[in-house]
């Protein structure tokens, strides 16, 4: 039985984020009889111990270390380094997050292990993961030849799935890395934007405006059918380029990588570069009023008529 450790990742409010469980789902294998162990950084293990049990985690680790362990990804890189070696894991995971990558490619320089990033699947029995290739137009499957197999997962790109054997709660355990802080980088300040909104990488619904949108403040439009659906917007580049929208809405290869339940496309053309950060959503719906327009060839339902039109039909019928 392989014994498979997971970064777990907490969203504002000290909230788990959901996209760990998909990764947690991964973590059990085909079998889903590996040994799970979750890694806590930030002081809560003994709050998670009965959110996380119900998908597989046996022991949930609380990992500390002499030094500003939250501000350090130096420091954290390390810590989870010497966990990852004191337990004896053969496969690392995590989330392909802004921190998660960061972090687990210190993680493979340090125990000098090859890493997969941003795969949508992976086998930590047979050591593979399927990663998105030349702009999303085909998937590989590529194998690790490695001790201890360290990847990171798109949010959303697994189901999550609870264990059908599961214990009603974790045992949590305390590691203390022995490990020193080599003070290379530094985190002073966090400046958050977009207050209260749901971050695009995690949401499990996103609405995104095309150049069609016209206007900065015609996503307003949109928010509004976001927030009944609990979704989150995004924009194209098209749309960003022309001062729509600020680039940390853009979704495509040069934005953002998403990989939500559903993906709903208003006024976008659909052109490669864009389709390229959201290919692997569920289902992708496509709004626009060129019926020739490339996105309804890539989507699972297209409505050809005006966004203006539809989407507050849509809001309406919604509410």
């Amino acid at each position: 039985m392989a014994r498979t450790g997971v970064l777990i990742e907490m969203a504002d409010g000290g909230k788990i984020k959901e996209t760990n469980y998909g990764v947690l789902t991964a973590a059990r294998g085909k079998t889903g009889n590996n040994e799970v162990y979750a890694l806590i950084m930030d002081g809560s293990a003994d709050a998670l111990a009965t959110d996380l049990a119900p998908y597989g985690v046996q022991n949930i680790v609380a990992v500390t270390a002499a030094g500003d362990l939250q501000n350090s990804p130096d420091l954290q890189a390390a810590a989870l380094a010497a966990a990852a070696k004191e337990y004896g894991f053969n496969s690392l995971l995590g989330l392909s997050s802004a921190s998660g990558r960061d972090i687990f490619a210190r993680i493979a320089a340090s125990l000098d292990e090859p890493m997969a990033s941003d795969c949508i699947s992976v086998d930590v029995d047979e050591r593979t993961a399927v990663k998105s290739h030349f702009s999303g137009k085909t998937f590989a499957t590529i194998q690790l030849e490695c001790t201890m197999m360290i990847a990171t997962i798109r949010p959303n790109a697994i189901e999550p799935v609870k264990s059908s054997e599961s214990a009603t709660s974790a045992q949590v355990l305390s590691f203390t890395a022995q490990v020193s802080d080599p003070g290379k980088v530094k985190r002073v300040e966090v400046k958050k934007g977009g207050s209260g909104k749901i971050e695009l990488t995690e949401a499990p619904i996103i609405i995104t405006g095309g150049r069609a949108i016209k206007a900065a403040e015609n996503y307003k439009m949109l928010e509004e059918c976001a927030a009944i659906l609990g979704a989150a917007v995004g924009a194209s580049r098209a749309a960003v380029d022309a001062g729509y929208a600020p680039h940390s809405m853009q979704v495509g290869q040069t934005g953002k990588t998403v990989s939500p339940k559903v993906y709903i496309a208003c006024g976008v053309s659909g052109a490669v570069q864009h389709f390229a950060g959201m290919k692997t959503s569920k289902i992708i719906v496509g709004i626009n009023m060129d019926k020739d327009a490339p996105i309804f060839s890539k989507c699972d339902y297209g409505i050809v008529g005006d966004i203006f039109e539809v989407i507050p039909a849509l809001t309406k019928a919604l509410k």
